[in-house]
């Protein structure tokens, strides 16, 4: 796993847009696999203003989201659908019928699983993902437990995810208790993966995710079995880890704002 580490998030966030950036710009019709939260509005921010300043498109390029929360989908304020159009793919040249997310209002969970890695696997794969990182260790909606060669599906979320998410939802009177995720063995199919991680409170679940072997009940320990991984963090995240065991064994491109 390559580590770099930049000054704050909105550096870290800046630094992985330029990676995304990159990969347009090598290969523009690339597939991309993306998260929300607020880990990524930097990331985002960042691509909006590359397209916009400096002529980065994604005309030809082919989006999947992570996640989605069941029970909301396209027009529904809060969820994950609208998140992105808000960040994202409205505001960038992205064609309309290029932009995936699972539908969460499909009331028939089971064929929108099967369908979506359908749409994946026609799609070629996926060559960079972006994830953040949950502070139990999730990656997408994958709660500790999630199996190896878990694909798209439904999981009920645990509590401190659903608290951890509580503040995002305005028009939801609560945060819902399942989502359809991407698993863990598609996200491991990505030919790429960038890792986005920042804030004091994610320290000590990045410290665990850099020191453990891959285990079903640290979800982001898998992330070890790939060949292509690099972590871009800020000085917060990777505190508790530099206290542990310093740098030893990972190269680090510390650098400041990108």
């Amino acid at each position: 796993m390559k580590v770099k580490v930049f000054a704050d998030a909105h550096g870290a966030g800046r630094a992985a847009a330029r990676e995304a950036a990159r990969q347009l710009r090598e290969r523009p019709g690339s597939v991309l696999g993306l998260a929300t939260g607020h880990t990524m509005i930097p990331v985002y921010g960042e691509l909006v203003r590359l397209h916009e300043e400096e002529g980065l498109s994604f005309k030809q390029a082919v989006t999947f989201n992570l996640d989605e929360y069941v029970g909301l989908g396209e027009g529904e304020q809060d969820s994950f659908c609208e998140f992105m159009k808000l960040r994202l793919t409205k505001q960038v040249d992205l064609a309309p019928g290029s932009f995936h997310i699972p539908n969460g209002l499909n009331m028939d969970t089971t064929a929108e699983c099967r369908a979506y890695e359908k749409m994946i696997r026609d799609a070629g794969g996926m060559d960079l993902i972006i994830l953040g990182l949950g502070r139990n260790g999730h990656i997408g909606f994958n709660e500790p437990g999630s199996p190896l060669n878990s694909r798209t599906r439904v999981v009920a979320l645990l509590e401190v995810t659903r608290r951890t998410n509580d503040d995002d939802f305005r028009f939801v009177k609560e945060t819902p208790r399942e989502a359809i995720t991407m698993g863990i063995a598609t996200i491991l199919e990505a030919r790429r993966i960038l890792l986005v991680v920042t804030g004091w409170e994610k320290a000590e679940i990045l410290s665990r995710t850099l020191t453990s072997a891959p285990f079903p009940e640290l979800p982001a320990s898998f992330l070890h079995t790939h060949s292509d991984v690099t972590l871009i963090a800020d000085g917060e995240a990777m505190e508790a880890y530099l206290e542990a065991v310093g740098d030893s064994g990972i190269t680090f491109n510390v650098g400041p704002p990108a």
